[in-house]
């Protein structure tokens, strides 16, 4: 019995340190920074917003949004079922995403398809929706709404007292939770990501250089320099 003893303790120990090496990726994948969530939040035009509806299922909605003094905004028709819903019962999900790059698994291995990979941002967001009744406050919304989406003017901007206030739903989110996680190549090596960000490069993808900007690397011609550490 001495040498499966043996073998059991080391088959644990071993497991316990792929439990290790797990939970320090994943926290190398959080976004602990604050100001880098808003900064996504605001970049991006479509969030996903889940409520639950009258037989418990899940409804999830493609929203434009707002992301105003720590809180999600979004304006609605006066009638609908997600509205129902969030009276219902307000705890919501919301949620952002985007795919920055997709890794073929070429890039890794010549046969291996389980390689593949996806670089990506996302932020996920639990709380309390709230179907906004002070005018006040929903023109501010809707006021950033316009300032996010049409930056370049070309409209009045919305005051309480017009009448087009009355005619949408204003949905606020709360948060309880806001985590974002991204995998950009910052859990890698420098040589590791850098000779990634040479393979993405040669690809030419339409979103290339924007990924490798993301990703740190500055572009000249078809030479990258790395000036920043993407550590969120």
């Amino acid at each position: 019995m001495e040498p499966l003893e043996s073998s059991n303790f080391l088959v644990e120990l071993n497991y316990g340190k792929i439990q290790l090496k797990i939970v320090q990726l994943l926290g190398r994948l959080e976004i602990k920074s604050p100001q880098k969530i808003a900064e996504f939040l605001n970049s991006e035009h479509v969030g996903r917003i889940a409520s639950l509806d009258k037989d418990g299922f899940p409804q999830i909605i493609p929203m434009n949004f707002a992301y105003v003094s720590g809180a999600i905004y979004m304006h609605s028709h006066t009638r609908g079922e997600k509205l129902d819903n969030i009276k219902s019962n307000p705890k919501v999900g919301f949620e952002v995403d985007r795919e920055v790059e997709f890794l073929p698994s070429y890039f890794s291995s010549p046969t291996d398809a389980s390689q593949a990979d996806t670089f990506y941002i996302s932020v996920v967001i639990k709380g309390d929706a709230i179907i906004v009744n002070d005018k006040s406050e929903k023109a501010m919304a809707l006021n950033a709404l316009m300032e996010k989406y049409q930056p370049d003017g070309g409209y009045e901007k919305l005051t309480q007292d017009m009448h087009v206030i009355d005619e949408v739903a204003i949905i606020k989110v709360i948060p309880r939770t806001i985590r974002g996680k991204y995998k950009i190549g910052q859990h890698m090596d420098k040589t590791t990501r850098t000779s990634l960000a040479r393979k993405i490069l040669g690809k030419n993808s339409p979103t290339a250089r924007q990924t490798l900007q993301i990703m740190g690397f500055d572009v000249t011609g078809n030479d990258i320099k790395m000036v920043d550490e993407p550590l969120w």
